[in-house]
């Protein structure tokens, strides 16, 4: 069958597996080569597409929690939305969660997927306590800090290129309300923005939308979000009936004009400069999962989303020279997100380090692959690096001009000849 990420592109012919038991999840292992954990087809590329697809998220039982010390240990293909349903009205919430909540927590590890709160609580890994990984000959073996070591750091990040993982120990954090204290911050242009970052960088949680296709002295303009969850001991949870988007868009509906009419809209809409009000969970954390097939939005040849991160002594320089390439472009994106990241993790294969994240969705269409290579090189020039999780295209010099462990991650994988068994579109593309 077609099988894509959550951009739509690219398309692959994949058989996919389903199994019942891991005793049978073990012998098609053993049967195949070119294979790949497929969770809930939320990442954005082709990091999840392989010949072979072995399908995780019927492997959804949660197996224990304890309450005492909030460590809940669930099986790969369990939701982030799973574990929020059932333990934010009792007080616990995943510790870091992304920009969905519909990813299952194999994938989370596997993407060591990172939030609003990088900058105080790090990446998706730092929460996890220990996984069981399926290796290449059909053993099992736990990974965590104290055992087995380097498939840990490998795997938390390393986009399932190191087993399968199977189930894992996450640890929780305690909360006291499913609501958010959420204050905005209106700038006028990329120097008012950062000094916002800045200004509130001890706030957990911040993210900032960001007009792309603003010129000259507005370059940089955004609203900035950041808050905290309420105080209130409020548990009351309203489901939203959710909007669907039932067809592809036609091509055409997305472009320079209705961009930056939309860009223009949603910036003016906030009328003061600093605003305080209490919002939802997932208005908060996860706007987009409001829309069913929000990817519809960019027609049936699909998009991409790039997402790049630069260290924190040249995000400003390399954010105004990319911001400026996108908006001379005039392939501008409706969804651009501006995030600070503190310190760098471990792990060989993880994106964060440091510095300042921008993400971007670009709908596929002609003339966008020289752009994205021009972002490319001021990426590569400012030191930076491209996320995994988000990639569809970028060349293998790119990867290793980011990624100094890529190496190393190859050694291990040879080391536990993982190389055949487990193969992507992206590992096949990226010589890892």
């Amino acid at each position: 069958m077609k099988l894509s990420g959550w951009g739509n592109y690219p398309q692959i012919e994949s058989t996919q597996y389903n199994f019942s038991s891991e005793e049978q999840l073990c012998q098609i292992v053993e049967e195949h080569q070119s294979m790949a954990a497929f969770g809930n087809g939320r990442s954005y590329g082709d990091s999840a597409l392989a010949k072979n697809s072995i399908v995780m998220k019927n492997h959804n039982y949660f197996l224990q929690f304890d309450e005492r010390n909030g460590v809940l240990e669930v099986e790969a293909g369990v939701l982030l939305a799973e574990i929020i349903e059932a333990f934010a009205p009792r007080g616990w919430f995943p510790k870091v969660v992304p920009g969905t909540k519909l990813i299952t927590v194999g994938g989370a590890i596997a993407s060591d997927v990172h939030g609003k709160n990088h900058h105080v609580s790090g990446c998706f890994s730092e929460s996890v306590i220990s996984f069981q990984l399926l290796l290449a000959d059909g053993s099992i073996v736990e990974c965590s800090r104290d055992e087995n070591k380097p498939l840990f750091l490998a795997s938390c990040g390393g986009m399932g290129l190191t087993g399968v993982i199977l189930r894992a120990k996450l640890k929780l954090k305690k909360i006291k309300s499913n609501a958010i204290v959420q204050t905005t911050i209106k700038t006028e242009n990329l120097k008012e923005t950062f000094e916002a970052f800045e200004r509130y960088k001890s706030q957990p949680y911040s993210v900032a939308w960001i007009d792309c296709l603003a010129k000259g002295s507005s370059i940089g303009r955004c609203l900035l979000n950041f808050g905290d969850f309420a105080q209130d001991q409020k548990f009351d949870f309203v489901q939203k009936k959710k909007l669907n988007i039932p067809f592809n868009f036609p091509s055409f509906a997305l472009n320079n004009l209705s961009v930056k009419a939309f860009n223009w809209l949603y910036y003016h809409k906030v009328l003061n400069k600093k605003s305080t009000k209490k919002v939802s969970i997932d208005s908060f954390f996860f706007p987009l999962d409001a829309i069913d097939n929000w990817n519809r939005i960019y027609g049936k040849n699909g998009f991409t989303q790039y997402q790049f991160i630069l260290p924190l002594a040249e995000s400003y320089k390399g954010l105004e020279e990319v911001l400026s390439a996108i908006a001379e472009s005039g392939k501008g994106s409706f969804l651009a997100v501006l995030k600070l990241y503190g310190k760098e993790n471990d792990n060989l294969l993880s994106f964060p380090m440091e510095g300042y994240s921008l993400a971007l969705d670009f709908k596929m269409e002609p003339g966008l692959m020289p752009l994205l290579e021009k972002l490319d090189q001021i990426v590569i020039k400012y030191g930076g690096r491209i996320y995994l999780a988000k990639d569809s295209r970028m060349s293998q010099s790119t990867f290793e001009s980011g990624y100094p462990k890529a190496e190393e991650f190859r050694a291990l994988r040879k080391s536990y000849k993982l190389t055949d068994k487990f193969s992507t579109l992206q590992s096949q593309r990226l010589g890892i």
